[in-house]
């Protein structure tokens, strides 16, 4: 069984057609989507458009829940200066693709051929706005996890790709197709993005279980072309982070 897991696309359109792309190009059986889908870049429409067509599974990242209630963004974890990038987004959407974000799930088990169970979620198992990164302390980690029996655990939230052992578990992080970090984030620091966008192929064959962490470059002069169309908020933005 080979699945793909894509998370974080924010609105990035251009670099999710490139992931897609690369994924027809590796035959998997599945793709699951990880969240915070819509927000931030030009192109939530066509991003929303998409992910029906694939009919994968869905879950829901705190972006995802802050369009739809952006008066609440702050309880998600949104910083200030995004709020107005939300309600330009929402604005763009319609009933059903509101309907369509609230529908995704929260987690989901997916049972290997081999017995192996795979727990996907956004941020940890107990919230979409919980960050687990390389340096997160195993005491943490066993709140996160506590009473989870699957032996792979896989995310998104951080922007930052990572494969880390958990006592006899595997914790994944797929990265970010729209919003690729160049350094861990911090609040209050800016951040840096790069030119590619990452997802992740995990495949079980056998008694093999491969994780394979994909990097695809995208057209950033073609980002930038939609996003000053768009008029989004964030335009300025956008424009530093790939006009270096």
């Amino acid at each position: 069984m080979r699945i793909a897991f894509i998370s974080d696309i924010h609105g990035n359109f251009t670099a999710l057609e490139a992931v897609l792309a690369d994924i027809n190009s590796q035959v998997v059986d599945q793709i699951v989507c990880l969240g915070d889908t819509v927000t931030l870049g030009p192109q939530p429409v066509e991003v929303l458009n998409t992910l029906r067509e694939l009919k994968c599974l869905y879950i829901k990242g705190n972006h995802d829940e802050a369009v739809l209630n952006p008066e609440h963004s702050l309880q998600y974890d949104i910083t200030d200066h995004l709020i107005p990038d939300l309600h330009w987004c929402k604005d763009k959407l319609s009933p059903d693709d509101l309907k369509f974000i609230d529908s995704f799930e929260p987690m989901h088990e997916i049972n290997l051929p081999n017995g192996n169970t795979i727990l996907a979620f956004h941020g940890s198992p107990l919230s979409f706005t919980d960050i687990i990164q390389a340096t997160t302390p195993t005491e943490l980690l066993d709140v996160y996890f506590e009473k989870q029996k699957a032996e792979i655990f896989i995310g998104g939230h951080s922007h930052i790709q990572m494969v880390r052992r958990y006592d006899d578990k595997l914790i994944l992080n797929t990265g970010s197709i729209g919003n690729a970090f160049k350094y861990v984030f911090s609040p209050g620091n800016p951040v840096d993005l790069l030119p590619w966008a990452e997802y992740m192929i995990i495949n079980q064959s056998g008694n093999s279980l491969n994780i394979d962490s994909r990097r695809v470059y995208f057209d950033t002069d073609e980002l930038l072309k939609k996003v000053k169309e768009s008029h989004l908020p964030s335009t300025d933005w956008w424009l530093k982070q790939y006009s270096k």
